[in-house]
């Protein structure tokens, strides 16, 4: 008597009370989440101002998810990806035309009474006299995880832009349908890198560590005590700033020499991975002045300079865009 070999996914099926492997975004309540948590975690932080602006870009993407149409997904694009093992959509294969709607939308809210201070104003109008030949340049070069000093005040709004059109992208698909992937520490809908990793209270998901990436916030399972970058388990551990609580720690790797944040909702239920990231930023600080582990991959609102003529070896700058 044959016996049919389990695929990928199956034995999972098997079992009703199985943990979910993707959490697809909610796009109705993730950004309005997200800019509450900035605000809270901005208290006392030593970073406020910097929330405080982050926090309002993110209001605009709430107010912009909404009113965002996007193109039909391409079956075969899509069928391709599921039989090779391959991310469905790589972002910066799969930029769609509905981003420029979307940032025109944040613009206009941030340009309100309720939006950025003043000083920032002018930024904004920058981006909105760019052609979107030159929108789609820049783009294009933060998807490839480059970008050029002169466009380090505008990146955040164009990448969360960019974000609010992936994320709804992906809250479109089924789970089922997003292919496991090789290598695992990629996402498996836009083969971004994740911003932080998150371990999940509630429903199914409790417990258990998920990936959660930064341009469509799809989450996906990864093991805990793996490194989320090189996937090692040899060589993992866990630093943290004293009396933090142990809400967010870095998880680092003696293998790749790198780290990425832990966010961990059982010690504060409302900890959420991008806010909570980026207001620890102290904590990056402390990693690059008493470590030699490098950061594993950045957080979309808060981008690196680093210029054509330094090597990887050259240390990166973290930049301010509220300072331009």
């Amino acid at each position: 008597m044959q016996q049919r070999i389990l695929q990928p996914g199956e034995i999972e099926s098997l079992d009703k009370t199985s943990f979910p492997r993707i959490l697809l975004p909610q796009v109705a309540s993730l950004f309005a989440e997200r800019a509450a948590r900035l605000r809270q975690l901005s208290e006392g932080n030593p970073i406020a101002d910097y929330l405080q602006f982050a926090a309002k870009i993110v209001d605009a993407q709430h107010a912009a998810v909404s009113k965002v149409e996007l193109q039909a997904l391409n079956t075969t694009d899509v069928a391709r990806a599921q039989q090779h093992s391959m991310p469905l959509l790589p972002a910066a294969e799969h930029i769609d035309p509905a981003w420029h709607q979307v940032l025109n939308a944040m613009l206009d809210t941030l340009a309100g009474s309720e939006g950025l201070p003043e000083p920032l104003q002018p930024l904004i109008q920058s981006l909105r006299e760019l052609s979107h030949e030159e929108r789609d340049e820049i783009a294009q070069r933060l998807l490839e995880k480059e970008v050029a000093a002169r466009h380090i005040g505008m990146a955040p709004f164009i990448m969360a832009a960019l974000q609010v059109t992936y994320a709804k992208r992906a809250a479109a698909l089924n789970a089922a349908d997003v292919p496991y992937t090789d290598p695992a520490s990629i996402c498996p809908v836009c083969a971004s890198e994740p911003v932080a990793s998150v371990l999940r209270i509630g429903g199914k998901a409790n417990g258990h560590r998920y990936l959660h990436c930064g341009t469509c916030c799809t989450e996906w399972h990864m093991v805990r005590v793996k490194c989320s970058h090189c996937e090692s388990t040899a060589g993992i551990h866990y630093q943290t700033i004293e009396g933090s609580k142990d809400v967010i720690t870095a998880e680092t790797c003696d293998e790749c020499g790198t780290y990425r944040k832990i966010v961990n909702q059982e010690k504060d239920p409302m900890a959420e991975p991008l806010a909570d990231d980026l207001a620890s930023l102290m904590l990056d600080l402390l990693m690059s002045e008493s470590t030699t582990f490098k950061r594993a991959s950045a957080n979309p609102l808060l981008f690196v300079a680093v210029s054509q003529e330094q090597t990887e070896s050259q240390d990166e700058a973290l930049v301010d865009p509220a300072a331009e």
